[in-house]
């Protein structure tokens, strides 16, 4: 039993639209950016901040060991008194002085905070430098962060034991540094509303043409393909509006070309369908002549029907992107070729006068399928007797690109230049000529090999003096030049006593 396919999964996030991802996309980054910007900046200003106020505790230290080494005093009460004198606390700091585990001495005047009313804080204080040793430590004492620095004093003589204290009242200290974050919070936020506003705009202009393309696609049907963008600007999305235009226009041309084929064809499938139809409701079942001549002429228009489809099927097949396999091929050789293999065709008198010597890459059975075509074609509507012509030859274009010609020239009764206009259209038949019963399709499909190697193919006739069917391939540079051919258009090549001829 087949395995059962699972069901397919629905996405865990909402269908948004383009305009709306790209513009959070940008939103995050910038958000991240800034906050990640905003918050190291805090964090280095605080650092920075915690370091000064370590180095003012430190340098608080210092200070009080010189004041009391200078200090006169013989007691440790004169000694710490002239400490706390001599160090005024400045802004969101304090000083205090412990004689025997008790507040003895602080700072006159208005400070911003005291530590004296605080016996919790002289206890821990107390107990931390009962080894002899300065002492940095943090403390929450009555609402505030407080850093401080102890440091034990004693006085020779004096069996009393004090402490100095300076601290640092942490929350004022960082608040400017807190300040300066919420302010950039702020600008933060306010950056990317703007930014958001202004990505709005600007995505949904970008995106116009994109949406343009979709709405455009939306009504675009297999029988309307005529619809275009508007190219607007000079950017990439412009650039892919005009690519989609083109290829709109290559749709438009394909599925035309699709419609004027399946028209033609039916137009042309509709006139032997109606003959054998015709002759059979007609046909006499009893008379053995009526019923033989009734089965040929239907084998007849059938057989005009599949030589039909055979062309229908070469043309589509030429015309398909990879229609063409390029390989080196000696154009000489491939001319002398088709020249051999035309001669097969009539009893003409068939003469090459001309060939280029040279090896290019082309798809010599394409080639030989077009030249072979003209050839049919010089058969059927020149002359019944007579010379035909074909050759091959280097040249400069008129802007001095190197090309390469094939031609077939006949000597029949010419085109006129109206019928030249609309020659080599699908269904198109000569209007002179010898028994024209074929598709219509073979000067399609050598237009159609022509253009599939980047080239064209042209006639050039007049009533009376014959036709000459060219097809023009361009050359990559330096692989052909007019001294390339073995001869003169027109005339033997020297070194032979008479052009090259079959007759059969």
């Amino acid at each position: 039993m087949p395995a059962e396919r699972s069901p397919r999964r629905t996405p865990w996030f909402p269908a948004v639209s383009v305009r709306v991802r790209i513009l959070a996309s940008i939103l995050l980054v910038a958000a991240a950016g800034m906050v990640a910007a905003g918050t190291t900046a805090y964090f280095v200003q605080r650092d920075s901040t915690l370091d000064s106020i370590d180095a003012a505790l430190v340098g608080a230290v210092n200070d009080a060991r010189f004041i009391a080494t200078d200090s006169k005093g013989t007691t440790l009460n004169a000694v710490l008194e002239a400490v706390v004198q001599q160090i005024r606390p400045g802004t969101n700091e304090a000083t205090l002085a412990i004689v025997n585990g008790a507040a003895a001495l602080a700072p006159g005047g208005d400070v911003d905070f005291r530590l004296e009313e605080n016996r919790g804080f002289v206890a821990r204080v107390v107990g931390e430098t009962a080894t002899g040793k300065v002492v940095l430590g943090n403390v929450r004492t009555d609402g505030r962060a407080v850093r401080y620095v102890a440091a034990p004093v004693s006085v020779a003589g004096d069996p009393a034991a004090g402490v100095f204290v300076a601290a640092f009242d942490l929350d004022a200290a960082l608040r400017p540094v807190t300040d300066a974050l919420l302010t950039s919070l702020r600008v933060t936020l306010a950056a990317l509303v703007v930014l958001g506003l202004v990505g709005w705009l600007v995505s949904g202009r970008l995106l116009r043409p994109i949406r343009a393309l979709r709405e455009a696609a939306a009504r675009i049907t297999a029988s309307d393909v005529s619809e275009r963008i508007p190219v607007v600007g000079r950017d990439d999305v412009s650039e892919l509006t005009r690519t989609v235009n083109d290829m709109l226009d290559r749709l438009d041309g394909a599925l035309t070309g699709q419609r004027r084929l399946l028209d033609d064809v039916g137009h042309e499938l509709k006139t032997p369908i109606t003959i054998v139809r015709g002759h059979l409701e007609l046909m006499d079942e009893d008379d053995p002549a009526d019923v033989a001549a009734t089965r040929a002429l239907a084998i007849d228009e059938l057989d005009r029907m599949n030589g039909l489809v055979r062309d229908i099927s070469a043309l589509a097949e030429v015309q398909r992107p990879l229609g063409v396999t390029r390989a080196p091929v000696d154009i000489a050789v491939l001319t002398e070729l088709v020249r051999t293999k035309a001669a097969a065709l009539s009893g003409h008198r068939w003469v090459t006068t001309e060939t280029a010597d040279l090896v290019v890459p082309v798809d010599a059975g394409k080639l030989t399928q077009a030249l072979l075509q003209l050839a049919a074609n010089a058969v059927s509507h020149g002359s019944a007797d007579g010379t035909i012509e074909i050759g091959s030859a280097t040249g400069l274009d008129s802007t001095g690109n190197p090309r390469l010609r094939f031609w077939v020239r006949d000597e029949g009764p010419g085109i006129s230049a109206d019928a030249q206009e609309h020659i080599f259209e699908r269904f198109r038949r000569g209007a002179t000529g010898r028994g024209s019963t074929g598709s219509g399709l073979g000067l399609a499909i050598v237009r159609a090999i022509a253009e599939a190697h980047g080239g064209t193919v042209s006639v050039a006739s007049a009533p009376g003096r014959g036709a000459t069917f060219t097809i023009d391939l361009p050359l990559p540079p330096g692989d052909g030049a007019p001294e390339s051919s073995r001869a003169e258009p027109g005339r033997a090549e020297p070194g032979r006593a008479e052009p090259m001829e079959t007759t059969l």
